[in-house]
């Protein structure tokens, strides 16, 4: 325990030991034991914990004149809840809700929600989606639920269970023809339903995927929930780095955690093998940098991507190349290191929100 007290989470910045994550230490003649439980399945730092365990174990052997002992290494996780306050609502099971914005459509933030969702679901957390694009909802293409059908259980829906998340969407209950034309107290009431009265159950993280803008679902959303923070989507182009400001401001004037930046569509790599900025280079992390918030990755332009969008097949992207399932993997890693420090810190708290009537006379 000595050994492992020298072992410092690389996100956390404090040991092991005091971070209460050793579970358990086993020793077997010259073999040791180390149970460490993570606080994300997604850790990115898995390895670099488990060669320092091994040298500072080895280093307390060799202290004691004693052999070089085998080290094995044991990994659990359990996403600790941003706050107590969900307790007696239908989210009380979930550990975090992560809302991911834009600041105007066509950026792709539906595509990164989905697969932040299941990337995340991948790496073994328990996770569920909720499409909030209510005026547009596309999770019925981008997961293939076409031709699968809502079930209600009492006065609460069922989520669709596929990809290894949970996920519900307007987009299912209603006529697909069907313009959706909602006043602001309509879509406020549409997204409160999705939202809490979906029997999510247990969950690590809750994926949100907004409409695009400022306007009512962000705000609803961040009356109804304990939100542990915000992940904005940006392509490079300054247009777009433009409404991104605005989005980011809105999170931080409602005091939610803005986890961070995705620039999508980065680059294109052509048949020759050349890379292509067709919006620009490195626009969102510029913009990332200057608002002094953290870069989470970027995500190329792929045909695999559209192509497995369309198909409602998303966890073959990370069969698409090695290229992009690093870049999905990264924005993962990071998103779930975000949350895992601001956790710890104790940074999270319930976002506020005033509402300033100006009447006249």
């Amino acid at each position: 325990m000595h050994a492992l007290g020298r072992v410092e989470d690389p996100d956390l910045h404090k040991d092991l030991v005091t971070l209460g994550m050793v579970k358990g230490v086993e020793i077997d003649g010259s073999g040791v034991r180390v149970t460490v439980e993570l606080t994300t399945p997604a850790c990115p730092m898995k390895d670099r914990i488990r060669s320092d365990i091994e040298r500072e174990v080895a280093a307390a052997a060799r202290a004691e004149g004693a052999a070089t002992p085998a080290v094995t290494v044991e990994f659990t996780a359990h996403v600790r809840s941003a706050s107590a306050s969900r307790k007696g609502t239908p989210l009380e099971g979930v550990a975090h809700v992560i809302a991911v914005g834009a600041g105007k459509g066509g950026v792709g933030k539906s595509p990164v929600s989905v697969n932040l969702a299941v990337g995340l679901a991948r790496l073994g957390a328990r996770v569920g989606l909720l499409d909030g694009d209510i005026y547009g909802p596309s999770l019925p293409t981008m997961l293939g639920l076409d031709d699968l059908r809502g079930e209600i259980r009492g006065e609460m829906l069922v989520p669709f269970e596929v990809h290894g998340i949970k996920a519900i969407t307007i987009g299912k209950l209603v006529d697909p023809d069907k313009a959706l034309i909602w006043r602001g107290p309509m879509a406020h009431g549409a997204f409160k339903q999705l939202i809490t009265q979906t029997l999510w159950g247990t969950l690590d993280y809750l994926i949100v995927d907004l409409p695009p803008g400022t306007g009512d679902v962000p705000l609803t959303l961040a009356q109804l929930v304990p939100l542990s923070g915000a992940v904005i989507v940006c392509t490079p182009q300054r247009v777009a780095q433009d409404d991104a400001r605005r989005a980011i401001r809105m999170f931080q004037q409602l005091n939610v955690e803005v986890l961070g930046v995705v620039e999508n569509m980065s680059s294109f790599v052509g048949d020759d093998g050349k890379e292509y900025d067709l919006f620009g280079k490195d626009g969102a992390k510029t913009m990332a940098t200057s608002m002094n918030l953290p870069f989470l990755g970027a995500i190329p332009i792929s045909m695999e991507l559209r192509r497995n969008a369309d198909a409602g097949i998303p966890l073959a992207n990370w069969d698409a190349s090695p290229a992009v399932a690093n870049a999905l993997d990264g924005v993962c890693t990071r998103v779930a290191s975000e949350l895992s420090i601001r956790a710890a810190r104790g940074q999270l708290v319930q976002p506020t929100l005033s509402v300033v009537s100006h009447q006249k006379g």
